[in-house]
């Protein structure tokens, strides 16, 4: 439920409709914009008559929200969110972010060089994982602490924020330490203890979508992020699991204006695990621009035959600069900038 109050309401009038509410036994969410005040009810709101609140001086409208997600849904929040980094940077305005870099931090020397090449072509955001969930425990699983580390130094230098994955609740404080925007994976979408963990972090959170989840499961584990007290909220759709075997996953771009419809959280759009072969990363970066898509990530190393982790889907600096001149048109059609 969510409680719209007059223009011309007063401070008095918005406590005595908060006061309502906590007397019912629920909690509530305020969100002040400049014209007017919109209260979100959380909780079982049939104790709550609509009819007994749209008496209260002040209010001007009650309305159930039928989606099972309350705080993510459009109808709490008509606006598109924006997430604001430090340095100006904005996720879900105008600008198109592209975050880009390795799959795994390897070692200084290639991610420094991987950093300058994607902040030479435009990257808005330096990517790389510090942790890495692997299906074989025999596979490369990351530098930790020493990722962690490393993707600070790239970012003193390069002036780029980072994003870098955080697999477990025992590690949300180390990752908030040294990293500008969490992100959780698509293993780890329903990983409730994990979401409730970077809820408490003053940080803004990529949660990606599971590779088996629908649209809603997604929503309502962002629903966890957000009415554990974090607002900046961003969405990636990676792909999916389908019968296809001739991509690593089946790119759900329906997604992406769905969801926008749906929540007002920004929606990026991650096609290297998307497709899992870089000649398909190019088309369907472009045409996830197209779809209405907030950002990008997009991952880049400069000798993927190397890489210690998705080198088949990794590009190479000089085909990333070319991705950024080809998405920089498709952009401008829509009315952002990139």
């Amino acid at each position: 439920m969510i409680i719209i109050m007059s223009p011309k309401a007063t401070q008095d009038d918005i406590k005595r409709v908060e006061e309502r509410i906590r007397m019912a036994g629920l909690s509530l969410h305020l969100s002040q914009g400049a014209e007017r005040t919109v209260i979100g009810v959380l909780g079982d709101v049939r104790q709550l008559l609509p009819d007994s609140l749209q008496a209260l001086p002040g209010v001007e409208r009650v309305m159930r929200i039928l989606h099972p997600f309350k705080l993510a849904s459009r109808d709490f929040e008509p606006n598109p969110t924006v997430i604001r980094l430090p340095g100006g940077l904005e996720i879900g305005s105008s600008r198109l972010v592209v975050m880009a870099g390795p799959c795994a931090v390897e070692d200084e020397e290639t991610l420094l060089e991987t950093a300058r090449a994607v902040k030479a072509a435009g990257a808005s955001v330096l990517r790389g994982g510090a942790f890495k969930p692997r299906t074989s425990p025999y596979n490369f699983r990351g530098l930790g602490k020493e990722g962690l580390e490393l993707l600070a130094k790239a970012r003193k230098e390069t002036g780029l924020p980072v994003i870098t994955e955080v697999l477990s609740p025992q590690d949300v404080d180390l990752v908030a330490e040294y990293a500008d925007i969490l992100q959780i994976g698509a293993r780890n979408m329903q990983n409730f203890s994990l979401l409730q963990a970077v809820a408490k972090v003053d940080k803004p959170v990529l949660l990606k979508r599971g590779m088996a989840n629908s649209i809603e499961e997604w929503l309502m584990s962002a629903e966890y992020i957000l009415s554990g007290g974090n607002r900046n909220v961003m969405l990636c759709e990676r792909g999916i699991r389908t019968f296809e075997t001739y991509t690593r996953n089946t790119l759900d771009l329906s997604a992406v204006p769905l969801v926008k419809k749906l929540s007002h959280l920004p929606v990026l759009v991650d096609p290297s695990h998307g497709t899992g072969s870089r000649d398909l990363v190019l088309p369907m970066s472009k045409a996830a621009v197209a779809a209405g898509a907030d950002g990008l990530l997009i991952e880049v190393h400069p000798r993927p035959e190397r890489a210690l982790s998705d080198g088949p889907q990794s590009l190479m600096p000089p085909a990333f600069e070319a991705l950024m001149a080809e998405i920089r048109p498709i952009a401008e059609v829509i009315g952002r900038s990139a």
